[in-house]
Formats: structure tokens, C-alpha cells, sequence
């Protein structure tokens, strides 16, 4: 007899949001939280906004020659990570989820939540023929191939507490003014290229971007890490 599967998350499409309001929301979710809360994914677009994970270094916030004065806010989190970007274009998903009942059998370790996140932009990314890969020490998804391998499309960053809840999460860059990430060392790292899907030749209305990626993380999370990934069929233009 297979256990039980825990049911599907909710997704709440909060819009355009500051994230100030929009993280205290999330402690405030997570405080309040019980065994038997439903997961809960929220998808939403950010004003222009820097956040800072627990450990970074506020170094890697540049200043000097080619950074324009500016008045994007800086808010210091408690997710993992570094300092990175928000801004309109970009779709931002928190993983509002309970891990110790997200496995067939037993709790969804975060290191198997983290790759399921990642396998997430990986298909999407597949979706618009684009390829997405991982790179070992450095959270996120890069271009694959191309004059532009390397470069960073998508960044992740979480917070797991010790019950095993979790918040922050996973954001795609869709078509956006690009520019504020060569004010930071996005993640930590120093010169790191940043691109959407846009400047690599997909021109994708947010909105569906959104669903898509809200889809593929239902997906995704709902699969038993043994069984194998059936991958999303590309779209063609």
C-alpha cells in the first residue's frame, strides 16, 4: 500500500507587491502554520529591490565608477545566500511548504527540495528551447550553451526552520531592465553575467511565465525522487 501523497499546493497570484510587506507575510504564514496547514505557493512581481541572505556581504553592493546613483531599497532577510536583484519582468515564487510530509514515505530532505526547484526552471527553460543548467557550489540555473553559457537566468534562496517549514524561494528572469545586477555581485560573485529570457531571443509574456513555472514546481514537488522526469513539451513559436 503507497502512503498517502500530500496534496497539491495552493498558488496565490499576489500581482505586483513590495517585499518588505510580502516577506512579513511569509514569517507571519510560517509562524502561524500548523501540521495541518496547506503548502502554499505565492507568485509575485517586485518593484526594484536588493535583499540580502543571512551571510552577506554587503561589500558585494558596488559602488563607484558605473553605478548611478540610485534609490532601490536594500532589505536584509533571513533567507540563505547573498545579496540579489528583484525588479518588474522577473517571476518570484515562495515555497511556503511543510517538508516532513512532501515525500511519499517520509519528510523531502531540502537538499532534494532545492533540486526539484531547480529541475523547475530547468524544464520551463526547456519549454521556450531554451537550455538551463546547474553549477556545483553556486544555487541557481545558467545558460547552457551558447556565447552566453554561464550566465545566470534564475537564483534561489530559502529559508528552512527547524520544523521543517520553509519560505523564500525561486525567481526567473522574463524581460527585464537588466542593469541592476551589475550594481551587485549578484550571489557573491564578483563579475557574473545575468541575463533573461528575453536577451536570449524569447520574447514571453510574464503572466504565462508565471503559470508555468507555478505548474512545473506542483510538478515537480509532487513526484517520488525514484520515479522518472517526464519532461514538459517545448513550445514552438
Amino acid at each position: 500500500m503507497h502512503p498517502t501523497r500530500p496534496a497539491s499546493p495552493l498558488i496565490r497570484e499576489l500581482g505586483r507587491a513590495d517585499y518588505e510587506p510580502t516577506f512579513a507575510a511569509m514569517r507571519a504564514f510560517t509562524d502561524a502554520r500548523t501540521p495541518d496547514t496547506p503548502d502554499e505557493l505565492w507568485v509575485v512581481e517586485h518593484p526594484p529591490v536588493f535583499t540580502l541572505g543571512l551571510g552577506a556581504d554587503r561589500a558585494h553592493l558596488l559602488n563607484g565608477p558605473g553605478v548611478p546613483a540610485h534609490d532601490i531599497p536594500v532589505v536584509q532577510t533571513d533567507r540563505g545566500g547573498e545579496v540579489t536583484y528583484h525588479g518588474p519582468g522577473q517571476v518570484v515564487i515562495y515555497l511556503l511548504m511543510d517538508l516532513r510530509r512532501n515525500k511519499p514515505g517520509g519528510k523531502l530532505y531540502a537538499r532534494q527540495f532545492v533540486a526539484k526547484i531547480e529541475q523547475a526552471v530547468i524544464e520551463v527553460l526547456a519549454a521556450y528551447n531554451l537550455g538551463g543548467e546547474r553549477v556545483a557550489g553556486a544555487p541557481g540555473i545558467y545558460i547552457a550553451q551558447g556565447p552566453r553559457r554561464g550566465a545566470k537566468i534564475a537564483a534561489l534562496g530559502l529559508k528552512v526552520r527547524g520544523n521543517g517549514c520553509t519560505y523564500h524561494g525561486v525567481s526567473l528572469n522574463v524581460a527585464m531592465d537588466l542593469a541592476p545586477f551589475s550594481w551587485i555581485n549578484p550571489c557573491g560573485y564578483s563579475g557574473l553575467a545575468t541575463v533573461d529570457m528575453r536577451t536570449m531571443g524569447v520574447e514571453a509574456p510574464l503572466a504565462d511565465v508565471q503559470q508555468a513555472l507555478a505548474r512545473e514546481l506542483v510538478r515537480q514537488l509532487a513526484a517520488d525522487p525514484a520515479e522518472p522526469n517526464n519532461s514538459i513539451e517545448p513550445l514552438r513559436a
